[in-house]
């Protein structure tokens, strides 16, 4: 039974696998579906026009009827009787018209033939069939209207087959009929539409034109209309003609046997599945306009908060600041807690820069949380009465955390990461907002200091344009939802009064931050307390850092949930606070897929200009907005060059990292901590003094 439990212990913590595998089950039906409906609705290697004629056709048939018929490489016309008139209308169904003019041709006890698009006809089957069921002919006008003269071989039997297996679908019936797009008389079908009607000829089928739209009525004629409004009066005037003694359908008019060929169970299915996916697709690229305009407007709503509110921010920095007429300065001693786990690589640079601070007034607690390296060693070996080592077996961050706060000794409690490198005055800044007694944490402003390559740079403009510029926001709307555990300052007894810090998630600096908002006290954000910070050098350990994080978050989200329904700090904390974090931070990223997807789509279908004009739009917009918190924050601007690199690979793997938080999240998979590798790079920060390196060599 034990070893039975543990196994499902073990299934539990494991990363859930399921969803991958079904997202690699859609995602190539979703992809066939839109690839078959851009190459098909958007007419690619389609023409949309046709180029003028080189060679006329031959003069038998221009001066024939306007029904050819093709047999052993010859070609015979015909037409209808005087005093006849075979209506005939081309594209469609449309929904608006075809209704009309069915209900009109129903008045008039006149039937008619109507050559189909089979685009339009697997989009709107009901539309076939009631066209079938009242007596009218039904032909062909290739599957997307394109001109079949300029068409490639492929595209034009495609045109003609995928018809076919509309009108399999749709009505169970193959037709003989076919009208060339964009031709009128006989005398339009030349040059290639010539070449195109002779290869549909010897196809079987029957090719139809119009007469001359110069000839009597009353000699006889197929009349040809596109169903569109002028179409309908056009039908109406003509059936009110009093010289036309017949209305009829184009075979019916000239004698030829019915169009209709009926299919095989097999052949509707295949159009069956032909409608299934015309409706997929066109659902999927809908859809994916919604989600793209949904989307686009969410993320540059954010973006303007993002600036407005940091300009507000910048304009209310006295309030909270050293030198306010009526705050005092803040120079009470402080407890730093230094919670450390295998961080022998900078575990000397944190604690040496802790110790340079213009704030002398410290004591330092290294809690070794069962580290199986040096850590505890190098921390040891620092000769200095303000450093305390404290081992413990390892249990957690958190329970590290705990374990320090209840050897504090100060009001004021700093908690800091092991391969973190302070600038000398960053304590001093950051514990002055707690001065103003409702302030019960204070966030400080977390750099990358290893910054060199490409994915250190990525992660600096997320710092500075995500993390930092997101902070300002937050304080001015009151609703700070995390206090970095990289550089934070609390008061005691707020920690105190919330139960210390939590083990329930994996983000404990989230958990604990919305934990005070709860209990009453207020969080803000001191950007001139800079700490350097070491990022992941690797796409894997970047994915398992930001996993993890993504992951706590909405775990503490869900646990903090009822501060939306709350009064006071605590209401105005989770009404504003928690819904911008599920909004943009969960909703937002787990809709990215399709605007990428969508993306494609347009690059591919609907025009690179148009969709290149949008990605570019979209890119300098936050190239403003970047370049604007680079400036606050006094980083070079000269970064943003890796902006674009990073909307193409950055970006997809943390909306990526959101949907596995997500998955694993709604799965209840209880997730493992991951350790990120440290090099002890934290101190290679740019433009600024490398003290901190010299004092980590020994």
């Amino acid at each position: 039974m034990r070893r039975r439990a543990n196994r499902a212990r073990h299934r539990q913590s494991r990363d859930p696998r399921g969803h991958w595998l079904l997202l690699l089950l859609v995602l190539p039906v979703m992809i066939g579906a839109l690839l078959f409906e851009g190459w098909t609705t958007h007419e690619v290697d389609a023409a949309k026009t046709r180029k003028d004629c080189t060679s006329p056709v031959p003069r038998s048939v221009d001066k024939g009827g306007p029904v050819l018929r093709f047999h052993d490489g010859k070609v015979t016309s015909s037409a209808v009787p005087p005093r006849t008139v075979a209506l005939t209308y081309d594209g469609g169904p449309d929904p608006v018209w075809t209704p009309r003019l069915l209900d009109l041709l129903r008045k008039h006890h006149a039937h008619a033939t109507f050559f189909l698009r089979g685009a339009q006809a697997a989009q709107y089957p009901d539309l076939v069939r009631r066209i079938r069921a009242e007596g009218h002919e039904i032909g062909s006008n290739t599957y997307t209207g394109a001109a079949m003269g300029e068409a490639s071989p492929l595209r034009a039997s495609r045109e003609l087959s995928l018809t076919q297996k509309a009108l399999a679908g749709t009505a169970g019936i193959h037709t003989k009929l076919l009208r060339l797009p964009q031709t009128t008389a006989v005398d339009t079908m030349c040059g290639p539409e010539w070449k195109a009607a002779q290869k549909a000829g010897a196809e079987g089928y029957t090719l139809v034109a119009a007469d001359q739209w110069f000839r009597n009525p009353s000699q006889g004629v197929i009349r040809q209309f596109s169903q569109n409004d002028l179409a309908y009066h056009g039908t109406e005037e003509l059936l009110a003609d009093p010289k036309v003694s017949k209305f009829t359908t184009v075979t019916a008019g000239t004698g030829l046997g019915s169009p209709d060929e009926p299919v095989s169970t097999l052949e509707r299915w295949s159009g069956t599945a032909l409608i299934w996916a015309k409706a997929l697709g066109h659902a999927f690229v809908s859809g994916m306009a919604w989600v793209l305009a949904v989307a686009g407007g969410l993320g540059v709503l954010r973006l303007l908060m993002l600036v407005v509110f940091a300009r507000t921010h910048v304009r209310r920095l006295t309030r909270f600041r050293p030198g306010s007429p009526w705050l005092r300065e803040v120079t009470d001693p402080v407890t730093v807690l230094v919670p450390a786990y295998n961080e022998e690589a900078g575990i000397e640079s944190t604690v040496r820069s802790l110790l340079a601070s213009t704030h002398r007034q410290l004591q330092i607690i290294v809690i070794d949380d069962g580290s199986t390296d040096q850590t505890a060693d190098i921390a040891t070996w620092i000769d200095d009465p303000r450093v305390r080592v404290i081992r413990q077996s390892n249990a957690g961050k958190a329970a590290a955390l705990n374990t320090g706060l209840a050897h504090a000794q100060y009001d004021i409690v700093v908690m800091v990461d092991a391969d973190t490198v302070f600038e000398r005055d960053a304590i001093q800044r950051l514990i002055q907002p707690l001065a103003h007694p409702a302030i019960g944490a204070v966030s400080g402003n977390t750099k990358v200091g290893n910054r060199r390559r490409l994915l250190g740079r990525w992660q600096h403009l997320e710092y500075v344009f995500g993390f930092n510029l997101d902070r300002r926001m937050f304080e001015v709307l009151e609703c700070m939802p995390t206090v970095p555990g990289a550089i934070g300052a609390f008061r005691r007894d707020a920690l105190m009064g919330v139960g210390g810090v939590s083990e329930d998630t994996l983000a404990e600096d989230t958990d604990l931050t919305m934990a005070l908002w709860q209990a009453g006290w207020r969080v803000v954000y001191e950007e001139s307390a800079v700490a350097w910070t070491e990022v992941p050098t690797s796409l894997r350990q970047l994915w398992r850092q930001r996993y993890r994080w993504c992951y706590g978050t909405i775990q503490a989200m869900w646990k903090h949930r009822r501060a939306v329904i709350e009064v006071g700090p605590s209401g105005r904390f989770g009404r504003r606070g928690l819904s911008y974090l599920a909004l943009f931070q969960v909703a937002l990223p787990l809709l990215a897929p399709i605007v990428d997807i969508f993306a494609l789509y347009g690059l591919l279908f609907l025009g690179p200009v148009q969709s290149a004009g949008v990605w570019f739009g979209f890119l300098s917009l936050q190239l403003v907005c970047a370049g604007y918190a680079l400036r606050l924050d006094g980083e070079k601007v000269r970064a943003l060059w890796a902006m674009p690199f990073q909307l193409l690979v950055y970006r997809q793997l943390m909306y990526l990292v959101v949907i596995q938080s997500v998955v694993a999240f709604l799965l209840g998979t209880r997730l493992k901590w991951h350790r990120m590798h440290r090099s002890g790079t934290a101190a290679q920060q740019l433009g600024q003094p490398v003290a901190y390196q010299s004092l980590s060599s020994r």
